[in-house]
């Protein structure tokens, strides 16, 4: 078939026709790119120090979401330890949810901490104070 003003498709030097095809296919991974969904970032870790679990074992704390100051999450995990000790944890060994000034706070098991050195962690309101065994060399 042929169209007043342009050669018929045979006519048309295979350069121009590969030309073409690529021309398309950038336009379609341009397009493609443009809808698909932004990279996901990871989030801010912010280290405030070291404090002790409440059987005396040295953590990191971190801040891993949320804004709160590390002297706050230090004290709070502080007061956290303070409580274990007191017998306020619910469960055996102490393993269940603690009220912290408002915090939640409550310890990993055993073979999470094992596993990735989290001891436990406190959240409100999307903020997250976690407590970290240290790495041994």
């Amino acid at each position: 078939m042929h169209t007043i003003g342009r050669p018929p498709v045979a006519a048309v030097p295979w350069r121009a026709q590969t030309g073409r095809v690529v021309l398309i296919a950038l336009l379609l991974a341009v397009a493609v790119g443009c809808t698909s969904a932004p990279a996901k970032t990871k989030p801010k870790v912010t280290a405030c120090g070291t404090t002790k679990t409440a059987a005396n074992v040295p953590i990191h704390v971190e801040v891993t979401s949320g804004h709160i100051s590390c002297a706050t999450a230090l004290t709070i995990e502080r007061k956290y330890a303070q409580a274990i000790r007191a017998g306020l944890a619910p469960g055996n060994g102490g393993g269940g949810p603690v009220k912290v000034n408002g915090w939640t706070c409550q310890g990993y098991a055993t073979p999470v901490v094992l596993h990735t050195g989290k001891a436990s962690k406190c959240v409100k309101d999307g903020t997250e104070i976690l407590a970290i065994l240290p790495t041994t060399a």
